[in-house]
């Protein structure tokens, strides 16, 4: 996989435009989830759109990453089960050389996420919560072109 960055604060995203599928086993069951990065508004953000679908029920989140008004690149989430987050890009190479990924501060505590390229094809993308001990991993999908 080409993980070449572009241009500008956005372009570390680059890697990831494009339509990417994962499916895997979840305590929910098998699930297959899409995720969608599109650049909108003349290339000032980056949407995406996830949809986790499982046996018996879907998931959905729409997420814009920009440039925050302290020119930090921010993401803003909104989920269908009614929650929001929003987060800073944040240092994640203790994961991977050329891993991109944010930190948000959730209910519960920090939280991160991040993808790096797959060796083969695709990314891999993670969601973990830090501990006293140090980040715990509670969520990992390799994602392949759709």
């Amino acid at each position: 996989m080409n993980w070449k960055k572009g241009r500008g604060k956005l372009g570390v995203l680059d890697p990831l435009l494009g339509t990417w599928v994962a499916e895997t086993e979840s305590e929910m069951g098998p699930v297959k989830c899409t995720r969608t990065f599109t650049k909108i508004l003349s290339g000032k953000y980056i949407e995406l759109r996830a949809h986790w679908a499982f046996a018996k029920s879907s998931y959905g989140e729409l997420a814009m990453v920009g440039v925050g008004d302290d020119k930090a690149v921010c993401f803003w989430s909104f989920t269908s089960d009614g929650k929001r987050s929003e987060g800073v890009l944040a240092d994640v190479s203790d994961l991977h050389p050329q891993a991109v990924g944010f930190e948000a501060q959730m209910p519960a505590g920090l939280a991160r996420q991040a993808y790096w390229p797959h060796p083969e094809v695709g990314f891999q993308w993670v969601v973990e919560s830090r501990t006293k001990k140090g980040w715990k991993r509670f969520v990992q999908h390799h994602y392949k072109p759709a």
